[in-house]
């Protein structure tokens, strides 16, 4: 495979580094596209220095139809991607429904967080409600597969040309909760340990998780039959992205599960409810009480009972979660 290096992306380092003149550790001049031949795989086609030790890729993918979407990297102490004699391991941190890429940099405090300094952390962008999953689209499958493009694509893209390993851990919230158990499960041996914040975990439990489950799929006027298909009539789909009955696959790893109740909290406003924490805590439940049954050998649970759907119970729970996660990727060195 031959390695084109990508001009643009070189004027944009340089401006970078004029920009942001004190940034510590500026992005090296060789920044090139990756994939499985450059003309089929993912390739960076764009490159933006945003803050200190945050780079955003713009990545265009094949298994998003072409389109191209960002990547933000939270970068580690002397990150050097171009020195191939040391690979970073790697936290990746999965967005919830309604969010982006941006989201745990813009509403937590993780870029300031000391014991992620040799870590190098990567937050891709999974669409507004993509659901970590390829698309059943009337069995057609399709755009969008943000599932190929996270566990096929952005792996071999980080790992060529951007200073990763292939130890990985994975966390997420809401949605990117519900993702992280669902990579870690659906492709064994790709993360070490998987934590789930107030997460979708299992979106069969009722009729009442499946109705809500929907309603998300349909928002912004999409089909909700998309996504997964017919509850019913494709149940087989359903349950292969429901991490309750993935629960078997999990069993290896640590597992970090965290839920609220739905009810005033201590990090919420007077007379803040949440009928939709409410619901994932009931869901978190029933899969701890799955992965106990299953064997599962590493599972830690913190279901705080009073507290909302809000970020800054996500936050708190990242740092709880972060001594099992970075333990895991000590571990796998």
């Amino acid at each position: 495979m031959t390695v084109v290096p990508i001009r643009t992306a070189r004027l944009l380092l340089m401006v970078g580094a004029l920009l942001f003149a004190l940034v510590s550790n500026p992005l090296p001049a060789a920044a090139r596209t990756s994939g499985p031949g450059s003309s089929r795989g993912a390739e960076v086609v764009g490159v933006t220095q945003v803050a200190d030790r945050q780079v955003d890729l713009s990545v265009r993918s094949p298994a998003l139809g072409g389109r191209t979407v960002k990547v933000r990297l939270l970068t580690p102490d002397g990150w050097d991607p171009g020195d191939r004699s040391r690979r970073r391991p790697t936290l990746w941190l999965l967005h919830g429904c309604c969010g982006d890429y941006t989201s745990w940099t813009a509403r937590t405090d993780v870029a300031r967080t000391e014991s992620l300094r040799d870590v190098l952390v990567v937050m891709p962008e999974a669409g507004w409600n993509g659901w970590y999953s390829d698309w059943w689209n009337y069995g057609l499958g399709g755009d969008p597969a943000w599932e190929t493009f996270h566990t096929k694509e952005l792996p071999l893209l980080l790992e060529h040309d951007w200073g990763a390993s292939s130890n990985r851990v994975v966390a997420g919230l809401s949605m990117g909760g519900q993702g992280a158990l669902l990579y870690a499960a659906r492709h064994p041996g790709m993360f070490k340990a998987a934590a789930s914040y107030s997460g979708s975990v299992h979106p069969l439990l009722d009729d009442e998780s499946v109705n809500r489950i929907m309603g998300f799929f349909a928002g912004q006027d999409n089909d909700p039959l998309r996504v997964w298909g017919d509850p019913v009539a494709q149940r087989d789909v359903w349950e292969a992205h429901d991490p309750f009955h993935l629960a078997k696959r999990l069993r290896s790893i640590p597992v970090y599960l965290s839920c609220g109740d739905g009810t005033t909290g201590p990090l919420d406003a007077p007379g803040s409810t949440s009928a939709l924490e409410a619901d994932f805590g009931r869901q978190n439940q029933a899969l701890a009480g799955e992965l106990e049954r299953r064997g599962a050998r590493h599972v830690v649970t913190h279901f705080y009972g009073p507290g909302t759907h809000g970020w800054p119970y996500w936050e708190r729970e990242l740092h709880a979660s972060l001594p099992m996660l970075l333990d895991a990727l000590a571990a796998g060195r």
